[in-house]
């Protein structure tokens, strides 16, 4: 047997064994990089043991107040064109919701302060962005809409197109009472559309006789419903309308006019110093304060004519000259002078089915 030496001294592999530990305890004394670079040149580590292994700790998430959990959501949440108003809604909880101040709403959509919103309304956000839709089954069909214009109601939409009126209404996220607005798009449904034909075009039809043309279809229409409010106060103005001789046509302007201005209710405030039913001012000459909370002294008012209470200060509907031959929006602004001219129109509808309601 030959004893395996080192070559200095005599001394053995075991010697060196029993040394080793005193090397390494002495070289941990030293700064970690020293260190490691004298355990390699004395052949006590190799190179990959004596470098420092380093593990990386992920920070602890830090606990979020409820203060910041809630800024950091309406900062996130992406602000859609329009949003359709649900059960509970209101319109400082949406302007809230997406960050958004109510007052911005509120001047988007054409409403006061003092505006009703219902279930199925759609409303528009200001610096919203539009949300693709899913692409559809198939993907080379286009998506059909119908671009709303001043009049225009979801029924006769629906019927224009062929399509069920339930139909249409689930599409575009929309309730029997909800309602549109002229620039809105509806979108038509594929499944109830007439395909296309795909034949030779037919010959002209030739033009019949004015005498044999069809007549236009009636329709249903989607109006808004009357809470008990409501309804006490379009009585009001219908039997005032009535009592005074006004046609149809002026007491509809009527009714649409007050429910833009204050949704049907006499209320006891409003823009600056506008209140009651058409949020008429005392300042700009409509009465004081008593006499513009009195629905009948207020409704004879917008009415003007022979019976108007402010003569010479205010001009009523009758006051008007040709009011007759405008629209329902035209005639209402002229005596409501708003800053939300266009807004009227949406009430069209809805007056005229009230008036067929209640008389």
């Amino acid at each position: 047997m030959v004893d395996h030496v080192d070559g200095v001294g005599g001394r053995t592999a075991n010697d060196d064994e029993r040394r080793r530990p005193r090397a390494i305890r002495g070289a941990l004394a030293l700064p970690l990089a020293i260190a490691s670079t004298i355990a390699v040149t004395l052949g006590i580590a190799q190179p990959a043991e004596a470098a420092p292994h380093q593990v990386k700790r992920q920070p602890k998430a830090k606990a979020q107040t409820g203060a910041t959990t809630q800024a950091s959501t309406v900062a996130t949440t992406a602000v859609p064109s329009e949003i359709v108003v649900a059960d509970g809604d209101t319109v400082s909880g949406i302007a809230e919701r997406y960050g958004l101040s109510t007052a911005e709403v509120l001047a988007q959509n054409g409403l006061g302060w003092s505006s009703l919103i219902f279930p199925g309304q759609r409303l528009a956000l200001p610096g919203g962005t539009s949300h693709a839709a899913p692409p559809p089954p198939n993907p080379s069909a286009e998506i059909v809409k119908h671009t709303v214009v001043a009049g225009d109601t979801v029924s006769g939409i629906a019927a224009q197109h062929g399509l069920d009126l339930d139909v249409v209404l689930r599409a575009n996220g929309l309730g029997r009472q909800s309602l549109i607005f002229p620039g809105e798009t509806i979108v038509l449904p594929s499944t109830g559309i007439a395909p296309v034909p795909t034949e030779a075009p037919p010959e002209p039809a030739v033009e019949a006789p004015s005498a044999a043309a069809a007549p236009s279809p009636t329709v249903a229409s989607v109006t808004v419903l009357l809470t008990d409010e409501m309804r006490a106060n379009a009585i009001i103005i219908v039997e005032t309308g009535r009592r005074l001789g006004i046609p149809d046509s002026g007491i509809v302007v009527a009714l649409a006019a007050a429910a833009q201005e204050s949704s049907l209710r006499n209320l006891h405030r409003g823009h600056l110093d506008s209140q009651g039913l058409f949020q008429q001012r005392p300042s700009e000459g409509w009465g004081t304060v008593d006499e513009v909370l009195d629905p009948v002294r207020a409704t004879t008012a917008f009415f003007g004519g022979d019976a108007n209470p402010n003569p010479g200060r205010t001009r009523g509907l009758l006051d008007i000259a040709g009011w007759e031959s405008m629209t329902v929006t035209e005639a209402a602004q002229a005596v409501q002078l708003s800053a939300h001219p266009d807004h009227y129109a949406k009430w069209e509808v809805s007056a005229r089915a009230w008036l067929a309601e209640l008389g």
